[in-house]
């Protein structure tokens, strides 16, 4: 068995890829439109053979609301905290600081929890993320 991707529904396309290409550093792999079924998928990862997220956006308005059988997408990354800072140079919120050296979470402009993971070991606890407090949920 091998892991394809996850799919997560938007109606924020342009928003949320902004988010996975200039936030977490990941690629467009491939778009599809289906003007038939009133839809575009597009397809974001790493590189074409990493696991994908595939966002789903419904051409007409919709509204979502996260399930609770949904928890978070979790990315490793190389320094916890120049991830963090980028993020929030790009106006995002980071809900779970990495007060730890080691994990952070942050929510994609669907509301997608998305955890963030030190790549190997923790990085030394610094300021001024050991002091941040929690924002909103994750």
């Amino acid at each position: 068995m091998k892991f394809l991707h996850s799919m997560i529904r938007t109606n924020q396309p342009q928003e949320s890829i902004h988010f996975y290409t200039k936030g977490l550093g990941l690629k467009v792999i491939r778009q599809n439109d289906y003007p038939e079924g009133k839809f575009s998928l597009y397809f974001i990862a790493e590189s074409e053979n990493a696991p994908m997220i595939e966002l789903t956006h419904n051409w007409d308005e919709r509204e979502y609301v996260n399930g609770d059988q949904f928890g978070h997408l979790a990315f490793a990354v190389d320094d916890i905290y120049a991830t963090c800072q980028h993020l929030m140079d790009l106006g995002v919120t980071i809900n779970r600081p990495p007060r730890d050296g080691r994990m952070a979470f942050v929510k994609d402009p669907n509301g997608i929890s998305i955890e963030l993971l030190q790549n190997g070991e923790s990085l030394p606890i610094d300021s001024p993320w050991k002091d941040m407090p929690n924002i909103g949920s994750w």
